[in-house]
């Protein structure tokens, strides 16, 4: 994997749980800018797993295949999921929902990079 995408994911998604977490303190429900963040981040997260895919397919393998393809195939499932959750309760509550569902996102790309490297050390 490539270590610097990794972080940027990472980071990302942190800055926009931070926004989601300070909207919630604030009161806000979801609005329109965090959801465009929230498509940002997954963008990114889709390219994390064409990178994934290709260097797959370039014949490098990471330690547990199994594993490492359903982190891969995970990490994109969260936003959307949390989005969907918070969308339909459209509440402080439903922008912590946001929050919590980027602040996995950098704990799901750790563990995409421990898997990965497990592999090649």
């Amino acid at each position: 994997m490539i270590t610097g995408f990794g972080v940027t994911v990472a980071v990302s998604a942190a800055l926009v749980a931070v926004w989601a977490f300070v909207s919630a303190a604030r009161g806000r429900e979801p609005g329109r800018a965090l959801l465009v963040a929230l498509g940002v981040v997954e963008v990114l997260i889709f390219a994390q797993l064409v990178v994934g895919v290709v260097l797959l397919v370039a014949g490098d393998r990471p330690h547990s295949m199994v594993t490492y393809l359903a982190y891969l195939v995970g990490s994109l499932v969260i936003l959307p999921v949390g989005a969907a959750w918070a969308l339909a309760e459209r509440s402080r509550s439903s922008t912590v929902i946001l929050g919590v569902a980027c602040l996995a996102i950098p704990v799901m790309v750790e563990r995409i990079h421990q898997i990965w490297g497990a592999g090649h050390g």
